[in-house]
């Protein structure tokens, strides 16, 4: 059993890195098998948050308002987390976001990950269902606020530590730290001409619009001239 590790839990805007942001990181760090910190924290990252996600998680727009941006939010947990191993339910999808993040605010980013989600398959092939909160149930662990990122980076690692109790002996080697791999690009800042287009759309529709345009990548102006473009139309001169 890895006894060291960062548990580590993000809420975004939606499933894909590239092109959704994180809204909230939860992160739980775990030293020879006991919490020894935490940390939490909203991200500002500028987006409108989609109504399905509020539903999902609770989180509004009036919580994220003030909090962190994505550089300092990021770079915050990267100072907590150092490069200990990262351990989730499918963490695959929490580090392609954060590694995503990383390289877009210059950095690197390489950490070998355990997945409980991947243990969980192997080990409870009768649960109809594995996900975490199917899994915590299944163990007896509660949960006061599922889709958190807090809570659920803690219920994470005592998933953890339950399947290794019940399964670890016999299947020591699915518990151990293996490379996690996602390739991203480094992704271009927005250009000043859309900045301005974009700006001159918004006001030419009358549309009010929350979206910090000075945070936006390249691709991301992009698809959102595309999207106002495709419902509204282009700006006619006259």
């Amino acid at each position: 059993m890895q006894h060291t590790y960062i548990a580590l839990d993000l809420e975004t805007t939606g499933l894909s890195a590239t092109k959704d942001r994180i809204l909230e990181i939860g992160a739980v760090m775990v030293e020879n098998g006991e919490v020894t910190g935490t940390y939490e924290t909203f991200v500002d990252n500028g987006v409108e948050i989609p109504e399905r996600i509020r539903e999902l998680t609770g989180i509004t727009e009036d919580m994220v308002a003030g909090s962190p941006e994505m550089k300092p939010a990021v770079e915050g947990f990267l100072a907590f987390s150092g490069e200990k191993p990262l351990l989730g339910h499918n963490i695959l999808f929490d580090y392609g976001f954060m590694k995503r993040n990383v390289q877009n605010i210059g950095g690197s980013y390489e950490r070998d990950g355990i997945d409980t989600l991947m243990i969980a398959r192997a080990c409870l092939p009768q649960l109809p269902s594995r996900s975490l909160d199917k899994v915590a149930e299944y163990f007896g662990i509660s949960q006061q606020h599922h889709h958190r990122a807090l809570d659920d980076a803690l219920t994470a690692a005592r998933v953890y530590q339950r399947l290794w109790e019940e399964f670890g002996e016999q299947q020591a080697a699915l518990f151990a730290p293996s490379p996690l791999c996602f390739h991203v690009k480094k992704e271009s800042a927005i250009t000043n001409s859309q900045k301005g287009y974009l700006r001159d759309l918004l006001k030419y529709h009358r549309i009010e619009s929350n979206v910090k345009i000075d945070t936006l990548t390249k691709s991301e102006a992009s698809r959102m001239i595309d999207g106002i473009i495709l419902q509204y139309g282009k700006i006619i001169r006259r």
